[in-house]
């Protein structure tokens, strides 16, 4: 079977030991995934988390540190979240590592992946949830489901790499019309159907956050090309002209009377 060779990127969400980022960063050495991004580190001390990075030198210093999950996953066409499988999962389907290669290939992924961990005190937010298109789960003792940061990225990066869906060297995403659209795509097209839907008078005050997670992982789940992003944003273009066109109308004839 044909190698899927995804573009991996690591994304640490509020890591609080910068040792953590170091172990982290010598674990992707170990195993060839060369890019890793860092989201609002709880203390961003770069010097303690290189002595912790041995071989993993140049993985640190091409590290991002970016303030927002979005920011670090806007050029990646899948994301997926870590979680013990403990707590909540806002509905998002849970694999455990072993199944994760069977479960791309059936979803034919390309393009660059974004693998993210939490913060080690709290894990993932349900808003770093909400951006995920599934979440990963290591295959630990229920009695200890939690691991270290640094442990757990060098499993996942192993069974990566051991499964052969790692690419030697990353690769810039073309966007062409059947590329898988990426994330600062989506988030672009979900913010045109929220202005849209909020035109319409189609959310209720109360229900307005649950019905927003829940477009946001129907938008997910669509596994969008770049080309139905483009449809999608010129229907949406023209839908919202039309209401407005409509609300404008009617406020002339009320002008009127």
């Amino acid at each position: 079977m044909k190698p899927l060779q995804l573009n991996w990127r690591i994304v640490l969400v509020r890591p609080r030991n910068p040792l953590n980022i170091g172990a982290a960063a010598r674990a992707l050495a170990n195993f060839g995934i060369v890019e890793m991004s860092v989201v609002a580190p709880f203390e961003p001390t770069w010097n303690e988390a290189r002595t912790s990075a041995v071989g993993g030198g140049t993985v640190i210093a091409s590290a991002r540190s970016v303030p927002t999950l979005l920011e670090a996953t806007a050029d990646a066409t899948l994301v997926l979240g870590t979680t013990t499988g403990s707590r909540r999962n806002l509905g998002r389907a849970i694999l455990t590592l072993p199944d994760l290669p069977a479960w791309l290939r059936r979803r034919k992924s390309r393009g660059r992946a974004a693998l993210v961990f939490g913060s080690e005190k709290t894990g993932l937010s349900n808003d770093d949830m909400t951006l995920c298109h599934a979440l990963v789960r290591i295959p630990t003792a229920p009695d200890c489901p939690s691991m270290n940061l640094g442990q757990a990225v060098a499993v996942c990066a192993y069974e990566l790499t051991r499964a052969g869906i790692v690419a030697v060297t990353p690769a810039e995403v073309i966007a062409h019309r059947s590329e898988p659209a990426n994330q600062q795509m989506i988030e672009h097209t979900f913010a045109n159907i929220v202005r849209v839907l909020e035109a319409s008078g189609y959310f209720h005050p109360n229900s307005r956050p649950a019905a927003l997670m829940k477009l946001r992982r129907t938008l997910l789940d669509l596994n969008l090309t770049c080309n139905d992003v483009r449809v999608l944003g010129g229907v949406l273009s023209q839908v919202g002209w039309k209401i407005e066109d409509g609300a404008d109308a009617r406020e002339t004839e009320k002008g009127k009377t």
